[in-house]
């Protein structure tokens, strides 16, 4: 029986699935201290224990994007407050390859305020 987490990125339709499925796999090897979990029904990454991105998706035009915590401590320009207090959002155009370049530059600011 799958989990509810791997129920979510299965009824992604495609091309969400393949990309939000690739950022996955991505931030789950990218440190050994991050785990995946199943939290206000969406995927969370925490780092270290304590709530650290999440994936989802705009319900209107169905764009993913990656969520980070804490992101109200650092700037990137490629991060978008938008109506969010403490983060920001890096949005994805899924027709593209996963700009791992971009995702890892923001990992690196965002880990740096998880003692």
């Amino acid at each position: 029986m799958l989990r509810e987490i791997d129920n979510f990125y299965l009824e992604q339709t495609e091309p969400n699935r393949s990309f939000m499925l690739g950022i996955r796999g991505f931030i789950l090897n990218y440190h050994k201290e991050i785990t995946e979990e199943w939290k206000w029904k969406l995927p969370f990454f925490y780092y270290k224990g304590k709530p650290f991105c999440y994936v989802w998706k705009v319900q209107k035009t169905q764009q993913a994007y990656l969520c980070i915590v804490r992101s109200d401590l650092f700037e990137h320009p490629q991060l978008i407050q938008g109506n969010r207090k403490k983060m920001k959002a890096l949005y994805f155009d899924v027709t593209k390859d996963i700009p791992i370049n971009l995702i890892d530059e923001v990992l690196q600011l965002a880990m740096k305020y998880y003692p």
